[in-house]
């Protein structure tokens, strides 16, 4: 229905020199003027349900403009993607399951699973009994799919293409009531495998405000933040020394947000914090990132020298041995997250590992001492670094060496 008004709003306010130059911007601001005009006129309300409906019925004018948009925003997704580290391999939104949804009602009809309302509309009753609560609808009375028909002939798709031992489905938490059914919907329609569908419900970040206003684009709060990172580093010294400050700006920027994103639970908001992101000390992306560049110095100062010339029975201070059992967890953490797919344990403990790594940077000298204390030293630190750079990986930043 959100297509309906968005191509309705095109037709009625659109400008196409916009839309070649900032897609994105301008369907979002044409979204927002069309919203306002259907509250107010039930018209254009009545226009975009048949804009969606000629959509659904396959009007080669509908589907060209829905297409046009699709493309144009696929493009500018995949460029900040790009920026996040984040590919796919395949796009496949609601719109390619309309008409595989039709097949879904029939199904659902031939199961005895569909019920006809008075106004027309069709649900299924999931509690058995007429309990409101657990009434979904699956079509709207002049015959369009929903929201919920769309995903359950996903599901069904996507277990035929891929036979998945696993379906992740990581959306809002507003959403998780619509993901209880369509499991439930799945399960009484028959498909065992329902029980292999999981849903990672995530929060809200609050104020999130950059320059241009309330509603915030993530490619504005990169650029923000990569500018405010370039900023910060011009005012130390090792920062003309960097091939590529801007490409470090946004590699150390990245890593403030996605660690300010995941230390908490996915499913809690919290308030989003500039002044926090930027911190180079303290429980944040910077540190991690920072301790990662200061180790990897390390080794390039002393690494020719003494990684060959080691002993471990040396590393007998209590900074060494806190250092050594922390490692020692690395394997359960991760097996930890892997099973509630919760990025804070890794979070967590990469962090305490930093701290760790920087009290002993401090005590365990590796200069002027025995050359097999140094090593081990040496080595310690090396190992420090290898878990920190692969636990960054794993949350999607990547590390620096300078900064």
């Amino acid at each position: 229905m959100q297509f309906g008004l968005l191509g309705t709003g095109f037709q009625l306010f659109g400008y196409e020199e916009k839309l070649q130059s900032n897609p994105l911007q301008h369907l979002f601001e044409v979204y927002v003027q069309v919203n306002k005009e259907a509250a107010d006129d039930k018209n254009i309300a009545k226009l975009a349900r048949e804009f969606f409906q000629r959509l659904e019925l396959g009007d080669m004018q509908a589907l060209s403009l829905w297409q046009r948009f699709r493309d144009l925003s696929i493009k500018e997704y995949s460029q900040i993607y790009k920026r996040l580290g984040i590919y796919f391999d395949e796009y496949s939104g609601e719109s390619f399951y309309h008409k595989k949804s039709q097949e879904v009602l029939k199904l659902l009809d031939s199961k005895g699973l569909l019920q006809k309302t008075i106004k027309g509309t069709a649900v299924v009753d999931l509690s058995g009994n007429g309990d409101p609560s657990s009434i979904c609808t699956v079509m709207r009375s002049d015959g369009t799919s929903l929201y919920a028909t769309r995903d359950l002939a996903a599901a069904i798709d996507r277990m035929d293409r891929y036979n998945f031992d696993t379906m992740i489905y990581v959306a809002d938490k507003g959403q998780q009531k619509h993901f209880q059914q369509l499991f439930q919907m799945l399960k009484i329609m028959g498909y065992d495998w329902a029980e292999r569908c999981q849903h990672v419900p995530f929060g809200v970040v609050q104020g999130m405000k950059t320059r241009r206003g309330d509603v915030t684009f993530l490619e504005d709060v990169l650029n923000e933040i990569r500018l405010k990172m370039l900023q910060n580093m011009a005012s130390i010294k090792t920062t003309k020394e960097l091939e590529n400050p801007q490409e470090t700006a946004e590699r150390v920027g990245l890593a403030a947000l996605i660690i300010q994103d995941f230390r908490g639970l996915l499913l809690s908001d919290y308030q989003f914090s500039w002044d926090r992101v930027f911190q180079s000390r303290g429980d944040t992306g910077v540190f991690l990132q920072y301790t990662h560049a200061r180790l990897h110095s390390l080794e390039e100062t002393f690494g020719c020298g003494y990684l060959n010339d080691f002993n471990t029975a040396c590393l007998q201070e209590p900074q060494s041995v806190s250092v050594l059992q922390h490692l020692l967890r690395f394997d359960e953490v991760l097996y930890r997250s892997s099973q509630d797919l919760q990025p804070r344990h890794i979070v967590s403990y990469m962090l305490t590992l930093s701290h760790l790594a920087a009290v002993a940077h401090k005590t365990l000298q590796i200069k002027d001492s025995p050359p097999e204390v140094a090593g081990a030293r040496l080595h310690l630190f090396k190992a420090v670094r290898y878990v920190l750079a692969n636990g960054m990986k794993l949350l999607g930043i990547t590390p620096v060496c300078r900064m």
